[in-house]
């Protein structure tokens, strides 16, 4: 009897095996675009869950306060982690990171790379979970020369050998560190991450000064709390923890959930908002389903399309005895049959397409089909699909009169022609919907770019510099100039485009008590406006590259703190480092136009350049001349460096690239809207194919008659057109108001954002409208160009 069952499956498959194959495509679009989004999703929520005390961890954020704007930072001042453990009875355990993610030459023999690391507490290894193969967490730090490795550095410098503990390694071509443990690869779900780690002690002991100054920010800080503890407790604890120390300070710690570090990482004004990537994950888990929906939606809509070809089967079947209720377990049967067949082809084209999907979102995420928790889920996936789509076509066709059907009497097909039309509406609502998001969030993200940056990204190549750099910087300065590749050469002390220091601690005359106005600093060389491509608005350049800040007290300004301090020009006028002359006392002697760095959506903070020695600038701006080949200026610049620094490799990159990867998030956006509102569309006008197939079809002796009648292609295309055209312009009307409100609350996050222009909802209908008539018309000028003979031939 099973036997026959699945028989009657297959037969009805293939009597109607057309309507099939779209339903069986369209669902394995769906599954395969809903799988990719659901691996995604799966990646971001598994940042830092590896930790067995990720409950109790937390990073201590500070807030500042300038003016009425508090901003949040994740720089803390050296002091404050013991305090927190001496003082507060509810942390159970601290850890210092300095440099972290700071790259620094590795080398053993004659191999070198450039590897990530980090100084920190011993503290580290029992806080966090890092997995040793080698060594003892307990004994790492014991020695203050001691190097705890990955196994891919390990790999990198050993290959495969075992007891790499004691083997040497020198860092930065300065000191050697023996290897005291090799710890397992940090997953990529990993936001404390780092290729080497070394003890907290060298750190310190190379920047002593920093051990009481309580107003220095300049390390992170991470706490364990006992169990029972919770967070509020003890930020009520530690809020004036700072303040007592610096009574002039308007910092106040926080702390920061390690369960949020990755996902929800927005703070405004203090407070953190519960923004940040996981707005990305809930839009996206919406958009998986969404599709899945549409998907589904086609299903009904052919299944039911389908009602007059099946009546008799139903109505002879029930004649022989089928009741209603076997009727509709055997339509949920095929359908559940085609959900899991679409199920193993969404599979299979998962498998096809990963590697270009990772390469799309930038991760390396793994099918793990033999994973149960992903074979469950596929197993879910089809099943619900399965019965969303089937149960409406099976109740639908299970209840058709025997008597009726089986007289010819026609079927009749009011309500669900009405729910047909209803769904087609739903899917291009949400198929407009989609295609509007995805044309405004591209313009957001070519309007920050497009703006007024104030600096001249393009043909600029950033080199890294080092003490050899530093010692011989005349030498590469003139073998640079000589290349003919370089146009103007600057230097400066952190990489420009992200940030770097800043203080509150300014002060000039006529500045009110209660301006705490945040101003970042800057180290330079009189070299790096040319080179960055900054415009001096007023005033001169610096003219010393050998002075230091303290013999040269002269500096430039941004317009920004030239308007802050008062009517008139800046020129000439004094600030006081400090707030008193004693900490030095500083004239400026010119003005530069406002740039953008660090938040590219945000108005930027006002900035102080100043000339400083060549032991504290970092990196070095090359200004390309305009029309020289790229790939030839990059050898001749390495071939003009590597003599000067033989123990170094020449590490450079283009400020453009840098550029470009700050909107990492927001172009993975962009890409994965653009590539689910055109499987959006797919599927929609996949429905719309087997739908006005079943119009012409329907409508065929029609269409004869008015042919015979003498009606042209054009006449009979416009015919069957019309009402697709009309359910697409009803979805146009439902779909612009939800795709302005979404849209529009979207950009709320952007204090710098576009416009939402009409033209932008134009556009979305335009298309929608465009591929409904290419889609219909396939179907409308084949049945109009058919033999009317044939259609009439019965009549």
């Amino acid at each position: 009897m099973f036997n026959n069952y699945i028989k009657t499956i297959f037969r009805n498959l293939w009597k109607n095996k057309g309507y099939s194959f779209l339903n069986i495509f369209g669902l394995a679009i769906g599954i395969t675009c809903a799988g990719f989004i659901f691996l995604w999703v799966e990646h971001e929520v598994s940042y830092d869950q590896y930790h067995a005390k990720k409950d109790k961890l937390y990073e201590v954020m500070t807030n500042q306060t300038y003016g009425s704007q508090t901003s949040t930072f994740s720089s803390t001042p050296l002091p404050l982690g013991p305090a927190l453990q001496a003082e507060i009875p509810g942390i159970a355990n601290t850890c210092r990171i300095a440099d972290k993610g700071t790259k620094q030459l590795l080398t053993v023999g004659d191999k070198s790379l450039f590897a990530l690391g980090a100084y920190a507490d011993a503290s580290i290894f029992s806080m966090f979970s890092f997995q040793f193969t080698e060594g003892n967490a307990k004994t790492a730090f014991s020695e203050p020369h001691s190097l705890v490795i990955t196994q891919g550095t390990a790999e990198k410098f050993f290959g495969g050998s075992k007891n790499i503990v004691g083997k040497t390694i020198r860092v930065d071509n300065n000191t050697e560190y023996a290897v005291s443990g090799v710890i397992k690869n940090l997953p990529s779900t990993s936001t404390v991450g780092f290729d080497w780690v070394a003890p907290f002690a060298v750190w310190y002991n190379l920047n002593q000064s920093l051990a009481q100054a309580w107003g220095n920010n300049c390390l992170q800080t991470f706490v364990e709390l006992k169990e029972e503890i919770t967070a509020a407790s003890v930020n009520k604890s530690i809020s004036n923890m700072i303040k007592k120390r610096e009574p002039e300070a308007t910092v106040v710690p926080i702390l920061w959930a390690m369960n949020d570090w990755h996902l929800k990482s927005e703070f405004k004004n203090g407070v953190q908002t519960g923004g940040g990537k996981i707005e990305y994950v809930r839009m996206f888990s919406i958009i998986a389903w969404i599709i899945l929906i549409i998907a589904c939606i086609n299903f009904m809509n052919l299944s039911t399309a389908q009602s007059e070809k099946r009546a008799r089967e139903v109505g002879v079947r029930k004649v022989l005895g089928a009741g209603k209720r076997k009727l509709v377990v055997q339509f949920i049967a095929e359908t559940l049959f085609m959900a899991f067949l679409s199920a193993f082809i969404a599979v299979l084209l998962m498998a096809l397409l990963l590697p270009t999907f990772n390469l799309l979102v930038q991760t390396n995420l793994s099918l793990g089909i033999t994973n149960p928790a992903h074979m469950v889920s596929i197993v879910a996936i089809a099943l619900i699909c399965g019965l969303i789509a089937g149960s409406y076509p099976s109740f639908y066709l299970s209840s058709f009169n025997p008597v009726s059907v089986l007289k010819g009497i026609r079927v009749k097909t009011g309500s669900a022609t009405f729910i047909r039309k209803g769904l087609v509406i739903l899917q291009f609502s949400i198929s407009i919907i989609l295609i509007v998001s995805t044309v405004i969030i591209f313009r957001q993200i070519q309007h920050v770019k497009s703006r007024n940056l104030g600096f001249n990204k393009n043909n600029l190549v950033q080199i890294d510099m080092n003490d050899e750099i530093r010692k011989n910087y005349a030498a590469i300065d003139q073998n640079l100039l000589n290349t003919n590749v370089i146009e103007h050469i600057g230097l400066a002390d952190y990489n420009n485009l992200y940030g770097g220091n800043n203080t509150g601690g300014l002060a000039w005359s006529g500045k009110p008590d209660n301006d705490k106005t945040l101003i970042s600093t800057r180290g330079i060389n009189p070299g790096f406006f040319d080179a960055y491509g900054m415009q001096l608005v007023s005033g001169k350049n610096f003219v010393t590259t050998d002075s230091a800040q303290t013999d040269n007290p002269n500096i430039i300004i941004t317009r920004s703190l030239e308007k802050k301090m008062g009517n008139g020009s800046a020129l000439g006028k004094k600030i006081y480092w400090d707030g008193n002359s004693e900490g030095g006392q500083f004239t400026v002697v010119g003005v530069v136009n406002d740039y953008i760095y660090g938040d590219m959506y945000a108005q930027p903070d006002p900035v102080i350049f100043y000339c400083t020695n060549m032991s504290s600038l970092n990196n070095m701006y090359l200004r390309l001349k305009p029309g020289v080949d790229i790939e030839q200026a990059i050898s001749k610049i390495t071939a003009a460096i590597k003599p000067h620094t033989p123990s170094y490799p020449v590490a450079s990159r283009f400020v453009d690239e840098q550029f470009n990867q700050m909107f990492r998030n927001e172009q993975l956006i962009s890409t994965l809207s653009r590539i689910f509102a055109a499987l959006a569309i797919l599927i929609s006008c996949l429905g719309l194919f087997g739908l006005s197939a079943y119009t012409a079809e329907k409508r065929k002796k029609e269409i004869g008659i008015r042919k015979v009648l003498g009606a042209n292609i054009t006449g009979i295309t416009r015919l069957l057109s019309k009402e697709f055209l009309l359910l697409v312009a009803i979805s146009c009307l439902i779909a612009y108001p939800i795709a302005w409100l979404l849209m529009n609350r979207w950009l709320q996050n952007y204090s710098y954002r576009t416009e939402v222009n009409l033209w932008v909802f134009l556009i979305a209908g335009g298309m929608a409208m465009l591929l409904t008539i290419i889609t219909v018309s396939f179907q409308a000028i084949k049945a109009a160009i058919a033999n009317p003979v044939k259609s009439l031939r019965n009549e």
